[in-house]
């Protein structure tokens, strides 16, 4: 069993709202969150593959399962609402840069309005939390520098996955200048985090290293590298998980009179 005292009893006992848990990392987060003693509850779509990782650890019996797209406002507005959540951790996201070329306004609706559609929940109901912005290390203009990105590097993106994270971005900090300020009374405590590609079991989707070459060997095909010329920084998914809760657990016990430099946008990936 896991230490609930990790990230100091931040989660015991307390509301926790994930937002695209059937994925990947969400079920993932789900997981962790239901280790710490957190009463978890999810928005989301089924899942998209077969199998899952959000099936085969059964969250589904195990956490509060709702199936709602993020798109539809008046329904996350009446969740969020009926939930009253401690901490919001949003992840839903289309999420596959090759998908955004087929389905780019899919991907715009998913990506911006369905973040702004969880800060208007936030807004309207959800008077005293904590959320964090899941978005991505693609969310920066691309100069194809040797050097990581910083934080206050300008956002941008050549495809509209990236740029749809950029715009989503952009959207969490107007309105966390706007609505979420101690000035105007607001207790909610917003921040961004940005990570970019991770391994870890239970990973089927498609476009996926690991999975992907998995799928090649066990059908004895030559594994096919996408982008031979590319070179990606790789992370478990335990690793920015652990960092979303880092976050949020700092986000929870901040002075916001004193402090609030934690209520902006954060990288998490290798050195």
């Amino acid at each position: 069993m896991m230490d609930r005292s990790l990230f100091s009893n931040a989660f015991l006992h307390r509301r926790v709202l994930v937002t695209g848990h059937t994925g990947f990392k969400g079920a993932w987060l789900c997981e962790w969150l239901l280790r710490l003693g957190a009463q978890v509850s999810g928005i989301g779509l089924d899942p998209i593959t077969d199998p899952s990782l959000f099936k085969q650890l059964s969250l589904a019996d195990r956490i509060k399962h709702h199936v709602e797209d993020v798109r539809n406002q008046r329904a996350i507005v009446s969740l969020v609402a009926d939930i009253s959540p401690d901490f919001v951790f949003h992840l839903a996201a289309q999420p596959i840069v090759r998908l955004s070329y087929q389905l780019p306004v899919e991907t715009f609706a998913v990506n911006v309005m369905g973040t702004i559609h969880v800060l208007e929940a936030i807004r309207d109901h959800a008077r005293d939390c904590v959320a964090v912005f899941v978005t991505t290390d693609k969310c920066y203009e691309n100069h194809e520098w040797l050097y990581a990105y910083r934080e206050i590097d300008a956002l941008g993106g050549h495809d509209p996955y990236s740029s749809s994270k950029a715009a989503a971005e952009i959207a969490v900090s107007a309105y966390r200048r706007s609505f979420f300020t101690s000035q105007n009374g607001s207790a909610v405590r917003v921040a961004t985090a940005r990570a970019g590609n991770v391994i870890g079991g239970g990973d089927w989707a498609v476009d996926r290293i690991v999975p992907d070459a998995m799928r090649s060997l066990s059908a004895g095909e030559p594994i096919r590298i996408r982008n031979k010329d590319s070179t990606r920084p790789w992370q478990h998914v335990l690793e920015p998980l652990g960092g979303y809760l880092w976050l949020a657990a700092s986000l929870a016990g901040l002075d916001r009179d004193k402090d609030s430099a934690l209520c902006d946008a954060f990288n998490f990936g290798p050195g």
